[in-house]
């Protein structure tokens, strides 16, 4: 039961700071493309791939922190479900350009960010 409130504590506030990051992504850039979303994904990806390392392989962290950390603080603050909508909205709008360079550069970038992290990770001592 403490892994639940783990998790729903830290998905509240990863769903707080995903909206703080993502509207100032899109306040800097514009909305004529996903920036906002795509930021969120590349650095909780990087988040994830570093802290995964440090919580499990360096640390021995708690269940209840991985939990709060890892499924509920990023997994509310990375946002699949708004990539895949905001792609279909682009190729709903005959933005195929747009939608795809979306779709390549979100997995690519976040599986990029997450080796990233992984690396940083192993190199702290």
């Amino acid at each position: 039961m403490n892994q639940l409130f783990a998790i729903a504590a830290g998905g509240a506030l990863g769903a707080v700071m995903r909206f703080g990051v993502s509207n100032a992504v899109y306040a800097w850039l514009g909305r004529g493309f996903p920036w906002g979303t795509l930021a969120v994904n590349v650095l909780g990806s990087l988040a994830m791939g570093f802290l995964y390392v440090l919580m499990i392989d360096r640390l021995a962290v708690g269940g209840e922190w991985r939990a709060f950390v890892l499924v509920g603080l990023l997994g509310a603050f990375t946002t699949f479900s708004t990539f895949s909508i905001e792609t279909l909205t682009l190729i709903q709008d005959a933005l195929y350009g747009r939608a795809l360079a979306n779709m390549l550069v979100s997995v690519l970038a976040c599986v990029v960010a997450a080796f990233a992290g992984v690396v940083l990770a192993r190199q702290v001592t």
